[in-house]
């Protein structure tokens, strides 16, 4: 009983305590309604208007930034398959291994390995962008949009191709539609299949000394001449591709066998079912 007559005193306490704040929050309640009634209507009406066009405009925003993208950008040098992959994730058909693209192949599908799950899975859109030196260009197109980049080398022609493809994926890791988003890449060694393709520890560390060469030439180029919008690795460190901005990881598979769970795997970690 002696606790909870301590209680009672202690609540009295506060309660006069808080008295002349209460005071003074009715006195500036007053205030502000004594200044609304002073207001005229049309301006008051006009600044409610603002308040709610203003209010819906974030609301907005928030909504377009929670909403992810759905796009998957297939690229890589012309003849690493991409295009015979794209029509395995959309149908499962490699189309007989010998699809050349001049121009995007671009699709809203669900995965075919996926076709037949039950419950709703999410379709994705997926681009195949051709990869002459002449059609890169298109690639801007559709980067800003990308929920994910797969960068497609040949396993089984690497060597001759190592340079080429280094330099190509350089310029995607360099680019400021891609690196301000951080989008994630995924270096996919295709045609692995084939006894003779290189494994993708060796294209992995081939591609980093590849690359650590052209930052060190780039570098030394004067900045007006730097096409390339931001740096790669850390000075004074040999490259690799854990200190890209993006996450860059590696993997495996055979569009020609139908291998691509490694690809599908990425693809669901960055759009969601």
């Amino acid at each position: 009983m002696e606790g909870a007559e301590q209680w009672k005193i202690q609540l009295e306490q506060w309660k006069k305590q808080l008295e002349p704040w209460k005071t003074q929050l009715e006195q500036w309640l007053n205030q502000v309604i004594e200044h609304i009634h002073q207001i005229p209507p049309t301006q008051l009406y006009a600044a409610v208007a603002v308040l709610l066009f203003t209010t819906l405009v974030l609301l907005f925003i928030r909504v377009l930034k929670r909403a992810k993208s759905n796009t998957i950008v297939l690229t890589g040098l012309t003849g690493s398959g991409k295009t015979v992959l794209y029509y395995q994730l959309r149908d499962g058909s490699s189309h007989q291994g010998t699809v050349t693209s001049m121009e995007p192949n671009e699709g809203t599908f669900v995965l075919h390995s996926e076709t037949v799950k039950e419950g709703k899975v999410k379709p994705v859109h997926l681009v195949d962008v051709p990869g002459h030196s002449r059609l890169r260009p298109k690639l801007d197109e559709f980067l800003p949009q990308a929920a994910g980049i797969v960068f497609v080398v040949d396993a089984l022609e690497f060597l001759p191709n190592c340079r080429a493809a280094s330099e190509y994926l350089y310029d995607i890791l360099t680019k400021a539609s891609v690196v301000n988003k951080k989008i994630p890449v995924l270096l996919l060694c295709n045609k692995t299949d084939k006894v003779t393709a290189h494994t993708k520890e060796f294209i992995r560390k081939q591609m980093e000394k590849e690359i650590d060469k052209l930052r060190a030439s780039r570098s030394a180029i004067s900045a007006a001449d730097i096409s390339s919008d931001f740096t790669l690795g850390v000075p004074d460190e040999v490259f690799s591709f854990s200190q890209c901005h993006n996450k860059v990881t590696v993997a495996e598979a055979s569009g020609l066998t139908g291998e691509t769970s490694q690809v599908e795997q990425f693809i669901r970690e960055h759009v969601r079912p």
